[in-house]
């Protein structure tokens, strides 16, 4: 348990930063225009920032006119030449860190370049404003008082050529400031362990005995570490184990298929969920109210923001793209970074709304990459997600996994969408649940609406209802268990689709 000293000392750092943060709300584009202005000038004589003349830039205009936007593809050849030990390339201080993203289950990975500045003045300042604000909100809180239990998807890091690699959460980690691994459980030489299973074990036998007060992780993972520490407890409910628990801060998904599922292991009204939207490009937005489900922009991280709406062609990007001053509500935007870790106007691939312009609030809503748009029904994440929470609710279900692809048209059939479905508790008639899930879509997105009518260009959609376990398994052989690995919920291809139908039969 932290000395009390710890509590004290932190919990007025902590409040003193929210006075920093009440800033860049108050002057936004301000704090924006002045980072994008520090960040050019710091890279000013890197090959970059010669290549593109960023000592010349004094406005966003100019910025966006002559850095070009890019994707990881386009950048892969900087990176691996950073890697392998050349330096200046792209940022000026050294880097040796670089987060293996596994996002998906895609077999090619993306190294994604983290600094030093982008470790102390993003990441680690977003997890002491993730507390900031939760105290702010909470002032009686006690989660000082305790142990944070961190479950991170860490790999053991690996060296090659004059660099290491591995899961952000890994990086973070290892590198973790004094004050965190005073407050944190499991220690870090579990956190870091590869196996998962036996990752799992450990957690549970170093944990169950400690007084947690609150968890941070992805929530699929966090569901079956609470299931295995019931199993091993033989309590009831989460609760019982650790009755000082008071927060869960979660990220990495979207919450709302777990939340049932949380809310039976945990019930407790009283009980606060906060989410984050961490990536390993930077850390981005901190649910800054209890009980709402929209994220504070943070605009002080190191990361300037440009956001191009959804639906452009690429000749209309450069007219349409515009930074924080220029976005309006209800939009679906694709969100653009610079960073201070080298990235110059680089395309996440993540999409986002904005619920709020004073203070800027977002919710993330999927990926540019994670959307079926086979016949032109522009089906996202967000529209999948809500229209789950509504049918489970009216069938009382619940759901552990899924996920969807297209069923393409032939010469005898029409199209549709096939769903593969993991349930923890099933409908009782999967048939009337699969006519309610294309109704709600159908209220959701319009153009999904107009493909449906009267079964012209798709048909209902298909639901394979799987077997127990299935995700996990499947994720298991490929050695892909824990923390970021998932599989993508929407996909135009059927690639992930008849992978798992392809194991689900061998077995």
């Amino acid at each position: 348990m932290p000395h009390p000293w710890f509590h004290l000392i932190a919990s007025w750092l902590l409040k003193k930063r929210i006075h920093q943060i009440e800033l860049f709300i108050k002057y936004p584009v301000e704090v924006q225009l002045e980072l994008m202005l520090e960040l050019l000038k710091v890279a000013s004589k890197t090959q970059m920032g010669k290549q593109y003349d960023f000592d010349s830039i004094e406005n966003y205009e100019t910025f966006k006119s002559r850095i070009p936007l890019v994707e990881y593809e386009q950048m892969t050849h900087l990176i691996d030449r950073c890697r392998k030990g050349e330096q200046n390339i792209f940022w000026p201080t050294q880097i040796k860190w670089f987060a293996k993203s596994s996002g998906t289950t895609n077999d090619k990975s993306k190294y994604i370049p983290v600094s030093a500045q982008a470790l102390e003045s993003c990441h680690y300042k977003a997890g002491k404003d993730m507390l900031s604000l939760y105290f702010h909100n909470n002032p009686k809180s006690q989660l000082l008082a305790g142990k944070n239990l961190k479950l991170g998807g860490s790999h053991e890091l690996y060296h090659k050529y004059n660099s290491y690699y591995g899961d952000l959460s890994a990086i973070i980690i290892d590198n973790l400031p004094f004050w965190a691994k005073l407050s944190s459980t499991p220690n870090q030489s579990v956190s870091l362990m590869g196996e998962w299973e036996s990752k799992m074990k450990a957690i549970v036998q170093k944990t169950i005995k400690q007084k947690v007060t609150g968890m941070a992780g992805v929530p699929s993972w966090m569901l079956s570490l609470l299931n295995e520490i019931l199993r091993h407890t033989k309590k009831e409910n989460i609760k019982q184990v650790w009755p000082n628990l008071e927060v869960y801060f979660h990220g990495g998904v979207s919450f709302n298929p777990y939340i049932s599922q949380f809310e039976q292991l945990i019930p407790d009204p009283k009980f606060k969920y906060y989410e984050i939207y961490n990536a390993s490009e930077g850390f981005l937005a901190i649910q800054d109210r209890n009980f709402e489900k929209d994220l504070l922009l943070m605009l002080d991280y190191g990361i300037f923001y440009e956001f191009i709406p959804l639906g452009m062609d690429q000749k209309a990007i450069k007219d349409q793209i515009v930074a924080i001053d220029g976005v309006q509500l209800g939009v679906h935007y694709e969100v653009v970074m610079t960073t201070n870790a080298g990235l110059w106007r680089y395309r996440i691939g993540d999409t986002v709304v904005f619920t709020s312009l004073s203070p800027y609030r977002i919710q993330v809503t999927g990926r540019t990459k994670s959307h079926i748009n086979a016949f032109g029904e522009e089906l996202i994440v967000d529209n999948a997600e809500k229209a789950l929470e509504q049918v489970n609710k009216k069938h009382r279900s619940l759901i552990s996994d899924y996920t969807v692809a297209p069923v393409f048209m032939d010469r005898d059939s029409k199209g549709s969408h096939q769903w593969i479905i993991e349930f923890k508790s099933p409908p009782k008639d999967i048939h009337q649940f699969a006519t309610d899930l294309d109704q709600a879509l159908q209220n959701l997105n319009s153009d999904y609406q107009a493909k449906r009518y009267k079964d012209m260009t798709i048909e209902m959609p298909v639901i394979h209802v799987a077997r127990e376990n299935l995700f996990y398994d499947w994720l298991a052989s490929k050695n892909k268990l824990g923390g970021q690995h998932k599989v993508p919920r929407l996909s135009n291809s059927r690639q992930y689709v008849e992978q798992l139908l392809k194991f689900e039969n061998a077995g």
